[in-house]
């Protein structure tokens, strides 16, 4: 039986970078469902899918095989065999994701690896709802977040590293947009689980997060 911790929280709380430190730290298998989800996305906007339109979403979810793989340690998303790693994180993905995530089809067809893994391997899972509907026994739940302030400005310092052209304003609106959508769902929306410790990252480091985190795992 593998030993789970579940981190949730939501848009641009940094889960998926702390998770992996974390993963590193103590010899967990890192399981990022939010890239699953956006390798789903991936393939539902080369289909030209409209997210809007849920029968066509489901229809789509059929011809999409979305697997985990581990290059010198590092996950990999493939999505019908191709490694889509590398488009995983443009605003596009991460908004069409967002919009079909809430489909049942859409989980339906993840949910099944998620737990497999975690029954097989020692996982460390981030997403929306890891400790509340996937991983519901996880040995450690973490409720992960930060003000909505404080995320934009991190997202925004990221894209503009990249060199992308982006506007503070709209980043903070498409996480105010994206926390509204995740949190009133009617499919396992984005809430602590009563048994999660809460962790704020507005006002603290990466290494601080970390070692908070840390503390609770064995």
């Amino acid at each position: 039986m593998g030993y789970n911790v579940a981190i949730d929280g939501p848009a641009g709380a940094g889960k998926s970078t702390i998770a992996k430190l974390v993963a590193k730290e103590k010899g967990y298998i890192y399981v990022d469902t939010g890239a699953m989800y956006r390798g789903l996305a991936i393939h539902f906007l080369k289909k030209g899918v409209d997210p809007e339109d849920k029968n066509a979403v489901a229809e789509a979810c059929k011809d999409a095989e979305v697997t985990i793989g581990y290059e010198n340690g590092v996950q990999q998303i493939y999505l019908n065999g191709e490694n889509v790693t590398g488009m995983l994180r443009t605003e596009e993905v991460g908004n069409m994701a967002s919009k079909t995530s809430a489909i049942p089809q859409v989980r339906e067809k993840l949910l099944d690896l998620q737990r497999s893994l975690a029954a097989e391997k020692d996982v460390i899972m981030d997403g929306r709802d890891i400790g509340t509907n996937i991983l519901p026994d996880a040995d450690v739940k973490i409720y992960l977040t930060a003000s909505v302030e404080t995320r934009a400005k991190r997202r925004y310092d990221e894209l503009k590293e990249k060199g992308e052209d982006c506007s503070l304003e709209n980043i903070s609106r498409d996480i105010r947009e994206r926390d509204e959508r995740d949190m009133t769902r009617a499919i396992a929306p984005l809430r602590k689980a009563e048994d999660a410790v809460l962790v704020d990252s507005s006002d603290m480091t990466i290494p601080e997060v970390v070692d908070e985190i840390c503390s609770h795992c064995r």
